[in-house]
């Protein structure tokens, strides 16, 4: 029976004092769940891995259950299989970046915001905001030197925003290279 490969993207990990997650740990955890060919991608909490199921609301409750059972607090996760991240990837224009001079965020949306109103939702600014809808996730692209004109600084406290967990395109395009060559 075939494996699926997949990446659980974990919410809010590392960032402010009291949700430290140990990524080698974090490994141990998936590994105790049955999950195969385990591996994480920097701190931010991406786990790559592949499961017999295909069922990915019951692979997202799994993991949630054995993050709070070792780590002692609820992390909320996304998953998402090899194919839908490709997909994803092959949508994103290949001029945007993330560097110097421009921001590129992948946001990766919780079922209960998943609609092209969630785009609409975070008002982006014509001819400062680049903001596509795919389903399940939001692409946001703009030039460092006008964020402050941007949406993106009143992201923060948005129903979206509560109800997502985002990466910049280049660990995006890492993630896929690495589930490529695995």
């Amino acid at each position: 029976c075939m494996h699926t490969q997949y990446v659980a993207l974990l919410r809010g990990i590392n960032v402010g004092g009291n949700t430290k997650v140990n990524m080698a740990l974090l490994k141990q955890v998936f590994e105790k769940l049955g999950f195969s060919d385990v591996s994480t991608y920097i701190n931010s909490g991406n786990v790559l891995f592949s499961a017999k199921s295909k069922d990915v609301a019951d692979i997202v409750k799994k993991i949630e259950a054995g993050i709070t059972s070792e780590f002692g607090f609820h992390v909320p996760v996304v998953v998402r299989s090899r194919q839908q991240l490709e997909e994803v990837l092959a949508k994103v224009p290949t001029t945007w970046e993330n560097n110097t001079e421009q921001k590129t965020d992948v946001i990766f949306l919780w079922d209960e915001v998943d609609s092209p109103e969630s785009r609409d939702s975070l008002s982006p600014v014509e001819g400062i905001d680049t903001l596509i809808y795919l389903p399940g996730t939001l692409l946001w692209n703009l030039n460092r030197e006008h964020y402050g004109k941007s949406a993106m600084h009143n992201f923060i406290g948005t129903k979206v925003y509560k109800k997502m967990t985002a990466r910049n395109i280049n660990t995006l395009r890492k993630l896929v290279a690495l589930l490529q060559k695995a």
